[in-house]
C-alpha cells in the first residue's frame, strides 16, 4: 500500500477506534423536526441579503428563481454525502477534518488551504454587504457618507440624483472587520440562546420582507423573466441563470452543518434525509419568494448594489419598516462575519497543530486563551480585502472555493465505501455511486458557469498553498513524524 495510503488507513481507524471506546457517545435526541430547523437556522444567512442583487443585475435578471432551485439540487446531493462523513467520523465537521481522514494529507492540504479563501473571502463578501446596509440605515435617519468612502476603488455608485461617483475605499466593510476581530482576540464568544435570537431575526426579516413587499410588486418588472443574452457567456440568458446559480449558491453556504447532526439523530438513515432535503426546500422556496418580490419591486438592472433587500423596502415606501429590515439584515450580517473570522482562525489552528503550517498559528495568549497572531493576521488581511474588491469579485471566490471542497466531500464517500465498505455507518448514502456522482456534476456545472478569471485565481491560490506545503508542511508534519 502506498505511503498516502497507509497513513490513511491509520487516521482513519484511530478516529474510529477513539469514538468506539468512548465512555459517553453523543445522545440520540434529534428527530427529523429538530433537524430541518438547525438546517434552516443555519442555511438563511448571508447570502440572500448580499448577493441575490448582483446576481440578478449581472446575471440572470428575474430567473434569479431558477439559479436558487439550481442551487439547492446541487446541496441536496452533498449534503447527504456529508452526512454519511459527518455519522462515521466523530470530528468536528470540517471538510478539512474529513478529507484528512479519507483521502490522506495531502489532498487535506488542499482543502484547508481552499478554505482558507473560502472563509477569508466570505467574511470580505459580508462585510461589504454590511457597509451597504449601515450606509442605508444612516440614510434613513439623515446621515449621508460621502458614497466614495463606502465602496472598493472603480466601483461606479449611482447617486439619487442620477449622477454617479467612483469608489475609492469601503471604510465600513474595514471598520466592521476590525471591530469583530478585536472582539474575537479579546475572548468574545456567542452563546447558543444568542445565535438563536440571531437566527429568530435573520428568519422574520426574510418572512416579513416577503409578506410586506407582496403586496408592492410590479409584475412587469419580471418582464422578461430571461432577459436576451448579451453575446457573452454567462450575462444573462441560460447560461446566465447558470452563472447566477454559480454566485447564489453562496446563500447555501452553511447547509452542511446540518450534517453533523448525524451522530445524535434518533433514526439517521431516516432522519438525516429528512432534515437534510427538509431544509433545503424549505430554504429554496424562502428564497425563491424573496428573489420573486425583490425582482418585482425593483428592475434587476438596478439591483447591483451590496444591500439589496435595503433597496427593495425602501420602494415599498414604509421608513418603519425599512429601519426594523435593515437593523434585522445588519445584526445577522454581523453574527456571520464574527463566526467566519473565527472559523478562519480555528482552521489555521487546526492545521498548525497538525504540523502543516508554522507554531505562530496556534499559539494560545497566555490570559486571553485565543489564538491572537492568527487572529489579528486575519483580521488585517480580511479588512483589507474587503476594502478594497467589488463584491461580485469576492461573491465569485467564495463560490467556486465552496464547491471545490464539496466535490472532494462526495470523492471522500466513494473512495470510502471501496477501501472501508465493512465499517458500520449510522447513515448510508443511497444509490453510491450516483448519488455522490450527481453531487460532484452538480458542482463541477456550477463551477463551471464562474468566469475564467475566477478560475484563474484559484489556480493561482492552489499554486501558492502547494508551494508552502512542499517547502514547509510536509516536513512538519506530524502524521509523517508519528
Amino acid at each position: 500500500m502506498s505511503d498516502r495510503g497507509l497513513m490513511t488507513r491509520k487516521t482513519l481507524a484511530a478516529i474510529i477506534a477513539s469514538e468506539e471506546t468512548a465512555e459517553h457517545g453523543l445522545a440520540k435526541a434529534l428527530g427529523p423536526f429538530s433537524i430541518t430547523a438547525m438546517g434552516v437556522g443555519a442555511i438563511i444567512g448571508a447570502g440572500i441579503f448580499v448577493l441575490t442583487g448582483t446576481a440578478a443585475a449581472r446575471y440572470a435578471g428575474p430567473a434569479i428563481m431558477l439559479s436558487f432551485v439550481i442551487g439547492g439540487i446541487a446541496c441536496a446531493f452533498v449534503g447527504l454525502c456529508y452526512a454519511e462523513l459527518a455519522a462515521l467520523l466523530p470530528v468536528a465537521g470540517s471538510t478539512y477534518s474529513y478529507t484528512y481522514a479519507t483521502l490522506g494529507e495531502l489532498a487535506a492540504w488542499i482543502i484547508g488551504w481552499d478554505l482558507v479563501l473560502e472563509y477569508a473571502m466570505g467574511a470580505s463578501t459580508v462585510a461589504v454587504g454590511w457597509s451597504g446596509y449601515i450606509m442605508s440605515l444612516l440614510h434613513n435617519f439623515g446621515i449621508d457618507v460621502p458614497a466614495a468612502y463606502a465602496a472598493a476603488p472603480g466601483t461606479i455608485i449611482k447617486l439619487p440624483d442620477g449622477s454617479t461617483v467612483s469608489g475609492i475605499i469601503n471604510v465600513p466593510a474595514a471598520l466592521i472587520v476590525g471591530i469583530l476581530t478585536v472582539m474575537l482576540i479579546l475572548g468574545t464568544k456567542e452563546s447558543a440562546r444568542i445565535n438563536n435570537v440571531m437566527v429568530a431575526i435573520k428568519l422574520a426579516v426574510v418572512v416579513a420582507f416577503i409578506l410586506f413587499g407582496a403586496g408592492y410588486v410590479h409584475p412587469a418588472n419580471w418582464h422578461p423573466f430571461v432577459p436576451d443574452n448579451t453575446g457573452a457567456f454567462g450575462e444573462f440568458g441560460w447560461c446566465g441563470v447558470l452563472r447566477g446559480a454559480s454566485v447564489v449558491f453562496f446563500a447555501f453556504i452553511g447547509f452542511d452543518a446540518v450534517s453533523t447532526c448525524a451522530q445524535e439523530a434518533k433514526r439517521p438513515q431516516r432522519d438525516m434525509p429528512i432534515g437534510i432535503l427538509g431544509s433545503l426546500v424549505i430554504c429554496t422556496i424562502l428564497y425563491i419568494a424573496v428573489s420573486a418580490v425583490l425582482t418585482g419591486l425593483v428592475p434587476y438592472t438596478e439591483l447591483a448594489v451590496p444591500d439589496p433587500i435595503a433597496k427593495g423596502v425602501d420602494v415599498i415606501g414604509l421608513p418603519w419598516f425599512s429601519v426594523l429590515v435593515k437593523l434585522g439584515a445588519l445584526t445577522g450580517l454581523t453574527t456571520v462575519t464574527l463566526v467566519l473570522l473565527y472559523g478562519q482562525s480555528r482552521i489555521f489552528f487546526t492545521m498548525s497543530s497538525d504540523g502543516l503550517m508554522p507554531a505562530v498559528f496556534s499559539r494560545v495568549h497566555p490570559t486571553l486563551r485565543t489564538p491572537y497572531l492568527s487572529q489579528l493576521l486575519i483580521g488585517m488581511i480580511v479588512a483589507c480585502v474587503a476594502a478594497l474588491t467589488p463584491i461580485e469579485v469576492l461573491g465569485e471566490m467564495v463560490s467556486i472555493g465552496t464547491l471545490f471542497a464539496f466535490v472532494l466531500v462526495c470523492v471522500a464517500v466513494i473512495y470510502l465505501r471501496r477501501s472501508d465498505g465493512d465499517v458500520a455507518r449510522p447513515f448510508r448514502v443511497p444509490n453510491v455511486p450516483c448519488v455522490p456522482i450527481l453531487g460532484i456534476l452538480f458542482c463541477l456545472s456550477l463551477m463551471l458557469g464562474l468566469p475564467l478569471i475566477t478560475w484563474l485565481r484559484l489556480v493561482v491560490w492552489l499554486v501558492i498553498g502547494l508551494v508552502i506545503y512542499f517547502a514547509y508542511g510536509r516536513r512538519h508534519s506530524r502524521l509523517r513524524h508519528a
